[in-house]
């Protein structure tokens, strides 16, 4: 199955890129995960980069807080499709990260998804995987489906309970 890269700039990126990495896992989508930094790693960024549709991927899920510059600068280097995903902060809370993620020069997008939105990237890029795959379609429609029959369920429990027992159950 086609690979995704995850890439974080620091291990404390972690905690939220690990998020991709289990809800790849759930699809089955092989992917390999590292830590580099853009700002203080910038030749092994370019190499990791440059050399992964080599390595058979086809989908970047990048992690970077503050300036942001890691999505970028894997969009610079890699063709396919890069998720950028902006990471909470302590001085702006993930906002300086949105605005560096999305603000690419034209030719050079990345999608980007919520602050600390791993999972969300992962479906994306699955997603994106599922364009040339059947079957992992088909997963993403029964993923779909799944999360449509435990809001049914929750909707039918609130009914049944009311807020207040509902709220003492969780």
């Amino acid at each position: 199955m086609s690979k995704v890269g995850i890439v974080m700039g620091s291990d404390s990126d972690l905690k939220v890129m690990s998020k991709a990495a289990a809800t790849l896992e759930e699809f089955g989508i092989d992917y390999e995960m590292t830590i580099i930094s853009a700002h203080r790693e910038p030749d092994e960024l370019i190499e990791w980069a440059r050399g992964a549709e080599k390595r058979g991927m086809k989908v970047m899920i990048a992690g970077a807080g503050m300036a942001a510059a890691l999505p970028g600068m894997c969009a610079a280097l890699f063709t396919l499709p890069v998720i950028g995903v902006p990471l909470s902060g302590r001085n702006l809370d993930g906002m300086d990260a949105v605005f560096s993620i999305m603000q690419m020069p034209p030719g050079v997008p990345v999608a980007t998804v919520a602050i600390d939105g791993a999972k969300n990237a992962a479906i994306l890029a699955a997603k994106i995987l599922a364009a040339s795959d059947d079957a992992l379609l088909e997963q993403l429609k029964a993923y779909t489906a799944d999360m449509k029959e435990t809001v049914k369920a929750k909707a039918a429990k609130l009914e049944e309970v009311g807020y207040r027992a509902y709220l003492e159950s969780k």
